[in-house]
Protein backbone atom coordinates (compact mmCIF):
# COMPACT_ATOMS: atom_id res chain seq x y z
CA UNK A 1 0.00 0.00 0.00
CA UNK A 2 2.86 2.37 0.87
CA UNK A 3 4.48 1.60 -2.50
CA UNK A 4 1.27 2.52 -4.32
CA UNK A 5 1.03 5.78 -2.33
CA UNK A 6 4.61 6.66 -3.21
CA UNK A 7 3.94 5.97 -6.89
CA UNK A 8 0.82 8.19 -6.79
CA UNK A 9 2.72 10.99 -5.03
CA UNK A 10 5.58 10.74 -7.54
CA UNK A 11 3.18 10.73 -10.46
CA UNK A 12 1.36 13.74 -9.02
CA UNK A 13 4.67 15.59 -8.62
CA UNK A 14 5.59 14.85 -12.22
CA UNK A 15 2.21 16.09 -13.38
CA UNK A 16 2.68 19.30 -11.37
CA UNK A 17 6.15 19.86 -12.86
CA UNK A 18 4.81 19.21 -16.35
CA UNK A 19 1.89 21.53 -15.67
CA UNK A 20 4.18 24.32 -14.45
CA UNK A 21 6.51 23.80 -17.40
CA UNK A 22 3.56 23.94 -19.81
CA UNK A 23 2.19 27.05 -18.12
CA UNK A 24 5.61 28.67 -18.32
CA UNK A 25 5.87 27.85 -21.99
CA UNK A 26 2.38 29.20 -22.57
CA UNK A 27 3.23 32.35 -20.65
CA UNK A 28 6.38 32.76 -22.69
CA UNK A 29 4.35 32.56 -25.89
CA UNK A 30 1.90 35.15 -24.62
CA UNK A 31 4.68 37.70 -24.07
CA UNK A 32 4.58 40.67 -26.40
CA UNK A 33 7.65 41.57 -28.48
CA UNK A 34 6.31 44.74 -30.09
CA UNK A 35 3.89 47.13 -28.45
CA UNK A 36 2.08 49.72 -30.57
CA UNK A 37 0.20 52.75 -29.28
CA UNK A 38 -1.92 54.86 -31.67
CA UNK A 39 -3.78 58.11 -30.89
CA UNK A 40 -7.46 57.26 -31.45
CA UNK A 41 -9.94 54.84 -33.01
CA UNK A 42 -12.16 57.76 -34.01
CA UNK A 43 -10.27 58.62 -37.21
CA UNK A 44 -10.16 56.28 -40.23
CA UNK A 45 -6.41 56.73 -40.67
CA UNK A 46 -5.51 55.10 -37.34
CA UNK A 47 -7.99 52.22 -37.70
CA UNK A 48 -6.46 51.46 -41.10
CA UNK A 49 -3.00 51.60 -39.52
CA UNK A 50 -4.10 49.06 -36.90
CA UNK A 51 -4.97 46.53 -39.61
CA UNK A 52 -1.77 47.22 -41.53
CA UNK A 53 0.45 46.81 -38.47
CA UNK A 54 -1.18 43.58 -37.32
CA UNK A 55 -1.02 42.09 -40.81
CA UNK A 56 2.60 43.15 -41.35
CA UNK A 57 3.82 41.71 -38.05
CA UNK A 58 1.89 38.45 -38.29
CA UNK A 59 4.35 35.57 -38.07
CA UNK A 60 7.27 37.91 -37.36
CA UNK A 61 6.65 38.93 -33.75
CA UNK A 62 4.07 38.84 -30.99
CA UNK A 63 2.32 42.21 -31.05
CA UNK A 64 -0.29 44.11 -29.08
CA UNK A 65 -1.82 47.38 -30.25
CA UNK A 66 -3.66 49.87 -28.02
CA UNK A 67 -5.44 53.18 -28.65
CA UNK A 68 -5.13 56.24 -26.42
CA UNK A 69 -8.37 57.94 -27.50
CA UNK A 70 -6.86 61.41 -27.54
CA UNK A 71 -5.75 61.23 -23.91
CA UNK A 72 -2.06 61.52 -22.98
CA UNK A 73 -2.78 59.99 -19.56
CA UNK A 74 -4.35 56.95 -21.23
CA UNK A 75 -1.39 56.83 -23.60
CA UNK A 76 1.05 56.49 -20.69
CA UNK A 77 -1.17 53.81 -19.11
CA UNK A 78 -1.11 51.92 -22.41
CA UNK A 79 2.69 52.01 -22.46
CA UNK A 80 2.87 50.83 -18.85
CA UNK A 81 0.49 47.96 -19.69
CA UNK A 82 2.70 46.91 -22.58
CA UNK A 83 5.82 47.10 -20.42
CA UNK A 84 4.31 44.55 -18.01
CA UNK A 85 4.02 42.19 -20.99
CA UNK A 86 7.75 42.30 -21.69
CA UNK A 87 7.87 44.32 -24.92
CA UNK A 88 11.28 44.87 -26.47
CA UNK A 89 10.18 47.52 -28.98
CA UNK A 90 7.60 50.30 -28.57
CA UNK A 91 6.09 51.96 -31.66
CA UNK A 92 4.15 55.01 -30.53
CA UNK A 93 2.34 57.80 -32.34
CA UNK A 94 1.97 60.41 -29.62
CA UNK A 95 -1.24 62.28 -28.94
CA UNK A 96 0.89 65.14 -27.62
CA UNK A 97 4.58 65.10 -28.54
CA UNK A 98 5.82 66.72 -25.32
CA UNK A 99 3.46 64.86 -23.00
CA UNK A 100 4.53 61.52 -24.50
CA UNK A 101 8.10 62.09 -23.25
CA UNK A 102 7.16 60.53 -19.89
CA UNK A 103 5.88 57.37 -21.59
CA UNK A 104 9.03 57.12 -23.73
CA UNK A 105 11.23 57.54 -20.65
CA UNK A 106 9.32 54.81 -18.80
CA UNK A 107 9.93 52.46 -21.74
CA UNK A 108 13.58 53.42 -22.04
CA UNK A 109 14.09 52.74 -18.33
CA UNK A 110 13.04 49.12 -19.04
CA UNK A 111 15.54 48.81 -21.90
CA UNK A 112 12.87 49.09 -24.59
CA UNK A 113 13.72 50.59 -28.00
CA UNK A 114 11.36 53.51 -28.66
CA UNK A 115 10.24 54.26 -32.21
CA UNK A 116 8.26 57.47 -32.65
CA UNK A 117 5.77 56.88 -35.45
CA UNK A 118 4.45 59.62 -37.76
CA UNK A 119 4.58 62.26 -34.98
CA UNK A 120 7.76 63.08 -33.10
CA UNK A 121 8.04 62.72 -29.32
CA UNK A 122 9.76 65.89 -28.11
CA UNK A 123 11.80 67.15 -25.14
CA UNK A 124 13.41 63.82 -24.25
CA UNK A 125 16.47 61.75 -25.12
CA UNK A 126 14.44 58.55 -24.71
CA UNK A 127 13.49 58.31 -28.41
CA UNK A 128 15.68 55.98 -30.46
CA UNK A 129 14.17 56.33 -33.94
CA UNK A 130 11.54 58.26 -35.85
CA UNK A 131 9.54 56.93 -38.81
CA UNK A 132 7.91 59.76 -40.70
CA UNK A 133 6.85 61.32 -43.92
CA UNK A 134 8.89 64.36 -44.88
CA UNK A 135 6.57 66.71 -43.03
CA UNK A 136 8.17 69.92 -44.28
CA UNK A 137 7.63 68.73 -47.86
CA UNK A 138 3.93 68.15 -47.05
CA UNK A 139 3.51 71.85 -46.24
CA UNK A 140 5.52 72.84 -49.29
CA UNK A 141 3.33 70.69 -51.55
CA UNK A 142 0.16 72.23 -50.10
CA UNK A 143 1.43 75.78 -50.53
CA UNK A 144 2.81 75.13 -54.01
CA UNK A 145 -0.61 73.92 -55.13
CA UNK A 146 -2.12 77.27 -54.05
CA UNK A 147 0.64 79.19 -55.85
CA UNK A 148 0.17 77.08 -58.99
CA UNK A 149 -3.50 78.05 -59.12
CA UNK A 150 -3.00 81.81 -58.97
CA UNK A 151 -4.29 83.87 -61.87
CA UNK A 152 -1.33 85.31 -63.72
CA UNK A 153 -0.51 88.82 -62.63
CA UNK A 154 -3.41 89.15 -60.19
CA UNK A 155 -2.47 90.72 -56.86
CA UNK A 156 -4.23 90.85 -53.50
CA UNK A 157 -5.57 87.30 -53.58
CA UNK A 158 -7.35 86.51 -50.27
CA UNK A 159 -5.48 83.85 -48.27
CA UNK A 160 -6.93 82.04 -45.26
CA UNK A 161 -4.49 79.91 -43.27
CA UNK A 162 -5.18 77.13 -40.78
CA UNK A 163 -2.91 74.76 -38.85
CA UNK A 164 -2.98 71.53 -36.85
CA UNK A 165 -2.65 71.23 -33.08
CA UNK A 166 0.05 73.23 -31.30
CA UNK A 167 0.77 70.09 -29.25
CA UNK A 168 1.81 68.19 -32.41
CA UNK A 169 5.35 68.83 -33.67
CA UNK A 170 4.19 67.89 -37.17
CA UNK A 171 1.87 70.91 -37.21
CA UNK A 172 4.96 73.12 -36.95
CA UNK A 173 6.77 71.20 -39.70
CA UNK A 174 3.77 71.36 -42.05
CA UNK A 175 3.41 75.09 -41.41
CA UNK A 176 7.15 75.67 -41.81
CA UNK A 177 7.08 74.10 -45.27
CA UNK A 178 3.98 76.02 -46.31
CA UNK A 179 5.33 79.35 -45.04
CA UNK A 180 8.60 78.94 -46.96
CA UNK A 181 6.61 78.75 -50.21
CA UNK A 182 3.85 81.24 -49.40
CA UNK A 183 5.85 83.97 -47.67
CA UNK A 184 7.47 85.50 -50.80
CA UNK A 185 4.02 85.72 -52.40
CA UNK A 186 2.61 87.28 -49.24
CA UNK A 187 5.49 89.77 -48.96
CA UNK A 188 5.05 90.98 -52.55
CA UNK A 189 1.28 91.38 -52.20
CA UNK A 190 0.21 88.45 -54.40
CA UNK A 191 -1.53 86.91 -51.38
CA UNK A 192 -3.14 88.90 -48.59
CA UNK A 193 -3.68 87.07 -45.29
CA UNK A 194 -7.24 87.54 -44.07
CA UNK A 195 -7.48 85.64 -40.80
CA UNK A 196 -4.28 86.00 -38.75
CA UNK A 197 -2.91 89.23 -37.31
CA UNK A 198 0.11 87.26 -36.00
CA UNK A 199 0.96 86.06 -39.52
CA UNK A 200 0.49 89.55 -40.92
CA UNK A 201 2.91 90.93 -38.32
CA UNK A 202 5.55 88.42 -39.48
CA UNK A 203 4.81 88.42 -43.21
CA UNK A 204 8.15 90.01 -44.13
CA UNK A 205 10.12 87.18 -42.48
CA UNK A 206 10.70 84.01 -44.53
CA UNK A 207 12.41 81.87 -41.88
CA UNK A 208 10.37 81.87 -38.71
CA UNK A 209 11.64 80.81 -35.30
CA UNK A 210 9.60 78.18 -33.52
CA UNK A 211 8.23 80.71 -31.02
CA UNK A 212 7.08 82.89 -33.93
CA UNK A 213 5.40 79.95 -35.61
CA UNK A 214 3.83 79.13 -32.27
CA UNK A 215 2.19 82.57 -32.12
CA UNK A 216 0.67 82.10 -35.57
CA UNK A 217 -0.39 78.50 -34.97
CA UNK A 218 -1.95 79.50 -31.66
CA UNK A 219 -4.22 81.85 -33.59
CA UNK A 220 -5.11 79.57 -36.53
CA UNK A 221 -5.08 76.12 -34.89
CA UNK A 222 -7.85 73.64 -35.63
CA UNK A 223 -6.52 71.21 -33.00
CA UNK A 224 -7.02 68.60 -35.73
CA UNK A 225 -10.69 68.78 -34.75
CA UNK A 226 -13.43 68.94 -37.39
CA UNK A 227 -15.74 71.03 -35.21
CA UNK A 228 -12.98 73.46 -34.21
CA UNK A 229 -12.10 73.88 -37.89
CA UNK A 230 -15.72 74.46 -38.86
CA UNK A 231 -16.22 77.08 -36.14
CA UNK A 232 -12.96 78.88 -36.91
CA UNK A 233 -13.82 79.06 -40.63
CA UNK A 234 -17.34 80.29 -39.87
CA UNK A 235 -15.99 82.96 -37.50
CA UNK A 236 -13.40 84.08 -40.07
CA UNK A 237 -16.04 84.41 -42.78
CA UNK A 238 -18.37 86.34 -40.48
CA UNK A 239 -15.57 88.79 -39.68
CA UNK A 240 -14.53 89.16 -43.33
CA UNK A 241 -16.07 91.65 -45.76
CA UNK A 242 -17.25 90.80 -49.25
CA UNK A 243 -13.99 92.17 -50.72
CA UNK A 244 -12.07 89.68 -48.53
CA UNK A 245 -13.79 86.85 -50.37
CA UNK A 246 -14.43 86.21 -54.06
CA UNK A 247 -11.75 83.82 -55.40
CA UNK A 248 -9.99 82.65 -52.22
CA UNK A 249 -7.06 80.41 -51.32
CA UNK A 250 -7.15 78.26 -48.19
CA UNK A 251 -4.28 76.47 -46.49
CA UNK A 252 -5.98 73.65 -44.55
CA UNK A 253 -3.70 71.26 -42.64
CA UNK A 254 -5.37 67.89 -43.29
CA UNK A 255 -8.35 66.25 -44.96
CA UNK A 256 -10.75 66.20 -42.03
CA UNK A 257 -10.33 69.90 -41.30
CA UNK A 258 -10.31 70.67 -45.04
CA UNK A 259 -13.78 69.17 -45.48
CA UNK A 260 -15.15 71.13 -42.52
CA UNK A 261 -13.58 74.40 -43.71
CA UNK A 262 -14.60 73.81 -47.35
CA UNK A 263 -18.23 73.27 -46.32
CA UNK A 264 -18.25 76.69 -44.63
CA UNK A 265 -16.66 78.50 -47.58
CA UNK A 266 -19.00 76.74 -50.02
CA UNK A 267 -22.01 78.12 -48.12
CA UNK A 268 -20.82 81.74 -48.30
CA UNK A 269 -22.51 83.57 -51.19
CA UNK A 270 -19.60 86.01 -51.49
CA UNK A 271 -17.08 83.19 -52.13
CA UNK A 272 -17.13 82.65 -55.89
CA UNK A 273 -14.36 80.02 -56.00
CA UNK A 274 -12.01 78.47 -53.48
CA UNK A 275 -8.85 76.40 -53.61
CA UNK A 276 -8.23 74.34 -50.48
CA UNK A 277 -5.47 71.95 -49.46
CA UNK A 278 -5.48 68.75 -47.39
CA UNK A 279 -3.43 65.68 -46.57
CA UNK A 280 -3.88 61.96 -45.81
CA UNK A 281 -5.95 60.97 -48.89
CA UNK A 282 -8.92 59.98 -46.73
CA UNK A 283 -11.77 58.33 -48.64
CA UNK A 284 -14.31 61.11 -47.89
CA UNK A 285 -11.82 63.73 -49.10
CA UNK A 286 -11.03 61.82 -52.28
CA UNK A 287 -14.76 61.85 -52.98
CA UNK A 288 -14.76 65.60 -52.25
CA UNK A 289 -11.92 66.04 -54.76
CA UNK A 290 -13.78 64.02 -57.40
CA UNK A 291 -16.88 66.15 -56.72
CA UNK A 292 -14.93 69.42 -56.85
CA UNK A 293 -15.48 70.29 -53.18
CA UNK A 294 -11.82 69.88 -52.09
CA UNK A 295 -8.95 70.86 -54.37
CA UNK A 296 -6.11 68.54 -53.43
CA UNK A 297 -4.66 66.26 -50.82
CA UNK A 298 -1.11 65.23 -50.01
CA UNK A 299 -1.00 61.46 -50.31
CA UNK A 300 1.22 59.84 -47.73
CA UNK A 301 1.29 56.15 -48.55
CA UNK A 302 0.79 54.75 -45.07
CA UNK A 303 1.55 51.26 -46.36
CA UNK A 304 5.15 52.39 -46.82
CA UNK A 305 5.25 54.11 -43.44
CA UNK A 306 3.97 50.99 -41.67
CA UNK A 307 6.44 48.81 -43.58
CA UNK A 308 9.28 51.13 -42.54
CA UNK A 309 8.22 50.99 -38.87
CA UNK A 310 7.83 47.20 -38.95
CA UNK A 311 11.21 46.74 -40.64
CA UNK A 312 12.81 48.96 -38.02
CA UNK A 313 11.18 46.98 -35.19
CA UNK A 314 12.12 43.57 -36.61
CA UNK A 315 15.69 44.75 -37.22
CA UNK A 316 15.93 45.75 -33.56
CA UNK A 317 14.54 42.35 -32.47
CA UNK A 318 17.15 40.66 -34.70
CA UNK A 319 19.97 42.73 -33.20
CA UNK A 320 20.49 44.77 -36.38
CA UNK A 321 20.87 48.55 -36.66
CA UNK A 322 17.88 49.99 -38.55
CA UNK A 323 18.45 51.97 -41.75
CA UNK A 324 17.80 55.72 -41.43
CA UNK A 325 17.79 58.52 -44.01
CA UNK A 326 17.99 61.68 -41.91
CA UNK A 327 17.30 63.10 -38.46
CA UNK A 328 14.93 65.46 -36.64
CA UNK A 329 15.77 67.54 -33.59
CA UNK A 330 13.23 67.06 -30.80
CA UNK A 331 14.67 69.84 -28.58
CA UNK A 332 16.84 67.32 -26.69
CA UNK A 333 18.56 65.28 -29.39
CA UNK A 334 18.77 64.64 -33.13
CA UNK A 335 16.57 61.58 -33.57
CA UNK A 336 17.64 59.25 -36.43
CA UNK A 337 14.75 59.03 -38.90
CA UNK A 338 13.48 57.02 -41.85
CA UNK A 339 11.65 59.36 -44.20
CA UNK A 340 8.98 58.55 -46.77
CA UNK A 341 8.15 60.76 -49.77
CA UNK A 342 4.73 62.32 -50.43
CA UNK A 343 2.57 62.78 -53.57
CA UNK A 344 0.20 65.62 -54.51
CA UNK A 345 -3.20 64.27 -55.56
CA UNK A 346 -5.82 66.36 -57.35
CA UNK A 347 -8.77 65.53 -59.55
CA UNK A 348 -6.66 64.75 -62.63
CA UNK A 349 -4.49 62.07 -61.00
CA UNK A 350 -6.78 60.44 -58.42
CA UNK A 351 -7.04 57.25 -60.47
CA UNK A 352 -3.32 56.93 -61.18
CA UNK A 353 -2.18 57.71 -57.63
CA UNK A 354 -4.77 55.88 -55.57
CA UNK A 355 -6.67 53.34 -57.67
CA UNK A 356 -4.05 52.05 -60.09
CA UNK A 357 -1.54 51.81 -57.21
CA UNK A 358 -3.91 49.49 -55.33
CA UNK A 359 -4.31 51.83 -52.37
CA UNK A 360 -8.10 52.01 -52.77
CA UNK A 361 -10.57 50.03 -54.90
CA UNK A 362 -12.50 52.09 -57.47
CA UNK A 363 -15.73 50.86 -55.86
CA UNK A 364 -15.09 53.22 -52.91
CA UNK A 365 -15.97 56.20 -55.10
CA UNK A 366 -18.63 57.54 -57.42
CA UNK A 367 -18.01 59.67 -60.49
CA UNK A 368 -14.43 58.48 -60.87
CA UNK A 369 -12.93 59.08 -64.33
Amino acid sequence: MKKITKVIVAASALLMVASVAFAGGSQQKSKVDVGIVLPTKDEPRWVQDETRFLDALKGQANVELLFSQGDSGKEKQNVETLLTKGIKVLIICPQDGAAAAAAAEAAKKEGVTVISYDRLITNTTAVDYYVTFDSVSVGKAQAQYLVNNLEAGKMGNPLYIYAGAASDNNAFLFFQGAWEVLQPKIADGTFVIKNSSEAIALQSKKNLERTEMGKIIGQITTNWDFNDAKKKAADNLTAATAKDKGRVYILAPNDGTARSIADEFAKDKDVTKYFITGQDAEIPSIQYIIDGKQSMTVFKDVRTLVRDAVKMATDVLAGKTPVTTGSYNNNKKDVPAKQTEVITVEQKNVKAALIDSGYYPASNFTGLK
